[in-house]
């Protein structure tokens, strides 16, 4: 029997010295629940519980749904990685990129190679994040995705995550696709292609593919009456560390924001391990295979190389130190920076706190969460991850 006291009493110290208002861990192997740890409050003025029910708002731990439905899709013959993205989504046969000349002058130019999935998937196709339209934004890149992202928020609500992006076809990467790394807008074109090859909203796909098939019932992708009374209220955590509640961040009412085309999936820590131990098994969970073996390997091999690894580890230093990045995954190459988990671990981070890792070696897998910004997630997660991998190994 594995000891996770210390794991318990992490957690606990993090809501009493006032650091999160609330928290939770999951820790799996061989399928098993080895170990469940719920701290503090999902709302802090009704004095509310943080339960093993308790639903946190995953923010970009969203897209590991996307990119293992897009491993189904790719066995299922659907596409190869190398397809041109615009086989699939037409608007992006003609984009081009901006380029900036010796004299400092940006200009535009054709692209040398077309824009493939496996550019957007393995986050080199060129786009930051734009979900709104940026504020003076220097970066012309960004300056132009943030006139089209307008031009959908003009129009109104809109039921496709493909709307979205056919629009930002019109602007100009910011590099040669594949010669950089740029987290953002990778995982939008994601959910476009899985919409356009499935024919479905993106929504629908999580729930047939990965949520009903897992029996995940504390997963969705918004807040509605069925499950309000599990949702965890996300903080702003002040500089006297008083926290106070942020607006907007229970996604619920179509009429304030468009749901039905960019979902943000809602999960407990334990729901979400049983996603993460399916791919710590190589595809499968008792007994039922969703992906094989040797496609879950190829989604966290890593594809950087000497340039596109430096965008990387800048992209959020020092978190990224020691991990490199595949498709849609990061994969863990060497301990030296303070790993005490197997190489080749893999999973990724959510913006609001929360954490998930998959071991392909030991076969487990390990989920924390918490809904605070900032979320301080150096602080959290890296100590969770050295306790947790203590007391498994």
């Amino acid at each position: 029997m594995k000891d996770f006291t210390r794991l318990g009493n992490l957690l606990d110290s993090f809501v009493e010295k006032g650091s999160v208002p609330g928290c939770s861990v999951a820790v799996m192997q061989n399928d098993e629940l080895l170990y469940h740890k719920e701290a503090g409050f999902q709302n802090l003025d009704a004095r509310t519980p943080v339960t093993p029910n308790s639903m946190f708002a995953q923010a970009s731990m969203t897209k590991l749904f996307a990119y293992a439905i897009m491993a189904m899709l790719y066995e299922e013959g659907k596409f190869l990685f190398s397809d041109p993205l615009s086989d699939y989504l037409p608007e992006w046969k003609d984009t081009k990129k901006y380029v900036t000349l010796p004299n400092g002058q940006t200009v535009v130019e054709p692209l040398e190679h077309p824009i493939t999935i496996r550019n957007a998937v393995a986050m080199m196709c060129g786009l930051p994040y734009c979900m709104v339209p940026a504020v003076d934004p220097v970066n012309p890149t960004l300056a132009a995705m943030s006139k089209e992202i307008a031009k959908i928020q003009e129009g109104g609500i809109h039921t496709a995550l493909r709307d979205e992006v056919r629009v930002i076809a019109n602007a100009p990467v910011m590099f040669e696709p594949g010669s950089h790394w740029q987290y953002g807008f990778g995982s939008e074109i994601t959910g476009a292609l899985i919409e356009t090859m499935t024919g479905k909203l993106l929504k629908h796909v999580f729930d047939e593919r990965i949520i009903k098939p897992l029996g995940l019932k504390h997963t969705n992708v918004y807040i509605n009456d069925d499950n309000r009374e599990f949702a965890v209220t996300t903080y702003a955590k002040k500089e006297n560390g008083d926290f106070s509640p942020v607006p907007g961040y229970l996604w619920s009412d179509p009429e304030e924001f468009p749901i039905e085309y960019r979902p943000n999936l809602y999960s407990s820590s334990e729901d979400f391990a049983v996603f993460m131990q399916m791919l710590a098994n190589g595809g499968s969970y008792k007994g039922e295979k969703f992906l094989g073996e040797g496609t879950v390997a190829m989604m966290h091999a890593d594809q950087q190389d000497e340039i596109s690894i430096l965008d990387f580890e800048r992209d959020a230093y020092p978190y990224n130190l020691g991990y490199g990045y595949g498709l849609g995954f990061r994969t863990l190459k060497t301990q030296k920076y303070g790993h005490n988990g197997h190489i080749g671990s893999f999973g990724w981070t959510g913006g609001w706190g929360t954490w998930a890792e998959a071991d392909p070696v030991a076969k487990c897998s390990v989920v924390y969460m918490h809904n605070m910004l900032p979320n301080q997630e150096v602080y959290h997660h890296h100590r969770v991850r050295a306790v947790a991998y203590g007391c498994l190994f």
